[in-house]
């Protein structure tokens, strides 16, 4: 990032020079050398420390644990629920008219109740917010059961039988 007289300049744009009103083309900061910039008054400033604003409202300043835990909590259910809406309408007409729901839909939605249950309960036992991160952004938290009439990996066969009306 480069500034100068307290102004920041953008990379690719043009600018003029506050002070002498000279006018520089869009692609003066990429071409010129860093002499050249100081020469004028401009000073690299390092970009800002990044940090998870999921998390964070700033670097080492975390957003409350207990929020988190209830937002982190909700979302998860929300994925759960989420994941189960396409095949509810099986289940349903198991329950309407008699006609036996797949065995394999029926587990599958129990092990995405059990994995959602599992999540919750691992986001429940984090004691901080750099914690509940972690577990957030790892790749425990974002698997799922894989639901058995998806497309295999290849994409040529499903992995299961299809429904049937």
């Amino acid at each position: 990032m480069y500034i100068l007289n307290d102004i920041t300049l953008s990379p690719d744009r043009g600018f003029i020079h506050p002070v002498t009103g000279v006018q520089y083309p869009s692609n003066w900061l990429r071409l010129s050398s860093l002499a050249e910039k100081h020469e004028i008054g401009i000073v690299e400033v390092p970009d800002p420390e990044p940090y998870d604003e999921r998390f964070y409202w700033g670097v080492g300043q975390p957003k409350d644990h207990a929020q988190l835990v209830a937002l982190w909590t909700d979302t998860t259910r929300t994925t759960a629920n989420t994941l189960l809406q396409p095949t509810d309408w099986i289940i349903i007409r198991e329950a309407d008219n008699g006609k036996p729901a797949d065995p394999a839909l029926k587990q599958w939605r129990e092990d995405i109740r059990a994995a959602s249950g599992v999540k919750i309960a691992a986001i429940a036992a984090t004691t901080d917010t750099a914690e509940l991160a972690a577990y957030i952004t790892g790749a425990e938290y974002h698997a799922w059961p894989v639901d058995p009439y998806a497309p295999a990996a290849d994409g040529l066969e499903p992995a299961g039988d299809q429904p049937t009306v």
